[in-house]
């Protein structure tokens, strides 16, 4: 890959020198096209690039040199490389890497940017589903292929691109545990492994940013944590959507926490002070509950169970959101699950009501009756 972005970084310039020559070198509604400056310098190249640009939007001939189009996979390399590694955490490249290298670039990878057309989009889709992929999977597929085709579009490289329409997502399921599970699991854990499971239930913390905790992060006397570091595919960086966030420690939190010692370097981490392992952490996890009679869970489950009992318990999910760390209400929105108990007591309150207002209606009947016979 990155032989073929040497070989293409040319392309996406607005001027370059070769051979002691000044050229205008640029990308337009899908095309290269490229000429020698008539002012054989820098500024004089990017005056004349200007002059050109506009001439070529207002549809005014020119006698500029069209090169070939511009096919997705040589712009898909160029924009992971000067956009995706810019303005994104490393994890997210990764992704766009994976996305790119494995799936759209082998569909759409020889096809000129202006040739990709809605039909062309559910055509992959199709394909995909085929594969029996999962359809938030495909979903995160053609996001980055919006993306990088919007990118095209804000570059001059191409003119408008076409409407990508996602998939349907089922709603998705949450497992969670209930109280007296989370006790057997406790209680079925020991040494690290049963302090990182009560920290887990009692702060809700993703995986990668529980294997991230560190002492620094800890006011034990002020009973708080503060997220600041997250793990992602063994690399350590900022908690999702980049954001800090302070944490207060419950009880049960705090004495599992007070008798870890030494107190320094990551809370969770093997004999040496080392990051924990993700598959090794889940193995754990897995004896626990086969430990306690229970089903495999994963981690998240227990961030699950965290904000499950919040909600039903009657948290505001404002504070529910903030502790989750969650960008967008609707998201906490999805760990408030409703039980038929819950169902019950609205209906209740309803009842309630309509009792209330019908013995008024009774004593005002009643009343009524004496006042007429005086």
């Amino acid at each position: 890959m990155t032989a073929a972005l040497s070989r293409l970084s040319f392309k996406f310039m607005g001027v370059r020198k070769r051979h002691q020559k000044w050229w205008v070198d640029f990308s337009f509604d899908g095309n290269r096209y490229r000429r020698p400056s008539p002012d054989n310098t820098k500024s004089g190249a990017q005056v004349f690039e200007a002059v050109l640009k506009q001439k070529l939007a207002r549809g005014e001939p020119t006698e500029v040199i069209k090169v070939e189009k511009i096919i997705y996979k040589d712009f898909a390399l160029n924009w992971l490389e000067t956009y995706a590694k810019n303005n994104n955490k490393h994890s997210e490249v990764q992704n766009k890497e994976s996305n790119l290298r494995l799936h759209l670039i082998p569909f759409f990878g020889n096809l000129p940017l202006e040739n990709i057309k809605s039909l062309d989009i559910e055509k992959y889709k199709t394909e995909k589903l085929n594969e029996n992929l999962n359809p938030k999977t495909i979903n995160n597929h053609l996001t980055v292929l919006r993306k990088s085709l919007q990118c095209a579009v804000e570059w001059e490289m191409l003119k408008n691109f076409p409407y990508v329409r996602k998939l349907k997502v089922p709603p998705q399921k949450f497992d969670f545990l209930s109280i007296e599970e989370c006790h057997q699991l406790i209680n079925s854990a020991d040494g690290i492994w049963r302090r990182m499971i009560i920290v887990a239930l009692g702060t809700g913390l993703r995986f990668g940013e529980l294997i991230a905790l560190s002492w620094d992060d800890i006011d034990l006397q002020r009973k708080e944590l503060v997220v600041r570091q997250s793990f992602v595919r063994g690399i350590l960086g900022s908690p999702k959507n980049n954001k800090f966030r302070k944490l207060p420690i419950s009880d049960s939190v705090y004495t599992a926490l007070k008798d870890i010692s030494p107190k320094k370097g990551f809370v969770f981490s093997d004999i040496e002070g080392r990051p924990l392992n993700k598959h090794t952490c889940l193995r754990r996890l897995h004896h626990a509950c086969r430990e306690a009679g229970l089903r495999d869970i994963g981690w998240h489950c227990l961030r699950h169970t965290f904000a499950s009992q919040l909600a039903q318990g009657g948290a505001n999910l404002v504070a529910v959101q903030n502790l989750l760390g969650h960008s967008e209400i609707r998201t906490t929105m999805r760990y408030a699950h409703i039980t038929g108990d819950l169902l019950r007591d609205a209906i209740g309150i309803l009842d309630s009501g309509m009792n209330m207002k019908s013995e008024d209606s009774v004593t005002m009947a009643s009343q009524a009756r004496r006042l007429s016979r005086n």
